[in-house]
């Protein structure tokens, strides 16, 4: 590295000495705020560079202590709470004073003027008794043997796990609350009226069914084919009923309209005596014959969430669905010139079978799955 001249370091050193200052006024601010944790902090930092600082030197002691005894004073009180999680929160305030006891000792200057106190231990002792009292609550909604009460149960062992993992027999605790706070729902097969649609119908269900499960709703909740529930012998806590009902599949209608259309348009040019030109201007006529044919498929599809267990109708409704399939061909009679842009693009075409009616049913059952689906979606994320 080349040699700088000192009218070059100067600027550096400036900076230097500026954020220096800067970290030692910051530090004074945060103590005389009352914010010591972020005081010890940014003396530590400041010792870390300038090990002799005097302002840091002077307060980093009474800040730590003042942190100490901010934190212990909220220990205490937590202590003396009923509430049932309050270890969770003193084992927060133990882990935010081991934080300050490892700042300092990063610190060779500050830990020549604090010794400060490990609270390793006390983190321990206060995850411990946060652990079980997880657990013991677990227990307790475990004992009530209820679908509710497990899936809280299940939350409180998966709490208990996160303070310490592997904690007695927990794991085993919480498969069991799971088992029993899970939701089996079973699609019912649908039935419709003609046989030629079943198989779009089977489709429809299999599709809806499917797709429930890939999204993954509710860990709680698991969908059925109701096929597949009565070979496995699963039994059901809720039933979906679905049936379509009131639907038509390929109603047509054809329309033939006969339309006269004309067009002023220009055929040559003229000039009067002064020599000026003009347009000459000619009316031409045609005549369009176009069908229009127009095949309707619509219908309703109705579904019931039932609890299994006592009957209760729990959700209801009907979902409405269409699909229109629509060909259009024309041809005329007369002059094209007569015709206007959209007239042109109704000439030609040839008159073309509509899509089979078992097509014609699963699209106007579209609507209805995107409909059914952000239902049951957001039916079963509430529990």
């Amino acid at each position: 590295m080349k040699n700088l001249s000192w009218r070059q370091l100067l600027p550096v050193a400036t900076i230097l000495l500026y954020t220096l200052f800067l970290s030692c006024k910051s530090g004074e601010k945060l103590y005389n705020k009352g914010k010591y944790d972020d005081a010890v902090n940014a003396f530590v930092k400041k010792l870390q560079r300038k090990p002799q600082d005097a302002a840091a030197t002077r307060l980093l002691p009474d800040a730590y202590k003042q942190a100490q005894l901010q934190r212990e004073e909220r220990v205490n009180a937590y202590l003396r709470s009923n509430n049932d999680l309050k270890w969770e929160s003193v084992r927060n305030e133990y882990r935010a004073l081991q934080t300050l006891y490892s700042k300092i000792h990063s610190s060779p200057a500050a830990l020549k003027l604090v010794q400060p106190k490990d609270y390793s231990d006390a983190i321990t002792g206060a995850q411990e008794n946060a652990a079980e009292t997880r657990y013991d609550r677990g227990m307790s909604l475990l004992d009530s043997r209820d679908k509710a009460s497990a899936r809280q149960a299940y939350e409180e062992f998966s709490a208990a796990l996160k303070l310490i993992p592997n904690y007695r027999d927990t794991k085993q605790r919480r498969d069991e609350a799971y088992q029993l706070g899970v939701i089996n729902v079973v699609v019912s097969e649908i039935e419709v009226r003609s046989p030629y649609y079943q198989f779009s119908a089977d489709q429809f269900r299999d599709y809806l069914v499917r797709n429930l499960q890939q999204r993954n709703i509710n860990q709680f909740v698991q969908f059925y084919d109701e096929r597949i529930a009565r070979n496995e012998n699963l039994r059901a806590d809720e039933y979906i009923a679905l049936r379509f009902f009131d639907f038509v599949v390929g109603e047509t209608y054809v329309d033939r309209l006969q339309r006269e259309v004309s067009k002023e348009i220009v055929v040559g040019t003229t000039k009067d005596t002064t020599g000026k030109e003009s347009n000459v201007y000619k009316t031409v006529k045609a005549t369009l014959y176009i069908t229009k044919k127009t095949v309707i498929s619509k219908g309703l599809l109705d579904y019931r969430i039932t609890n299994t267990t006592n009957g209760q109708l729990l959700r209801t409704d009907r979902i409405p669905g269409s699909y229109t399939w629509l060909n259009q061909f024309g041809t005329f009679r007369g002059d094209e010139r007569a015709l206007s842009d959209d007239d042109k693009r109704l000439m030609g075409g040839r008159d073309m079978p509509p899509p089979p009616p078992s097509d014609l049913f699963l699209e106007f059952t579209r609507p209805i799955y995107d409909i059914l689906a952000r239902d049951l979606q957001s039916f079963y994320n509430s529990i």
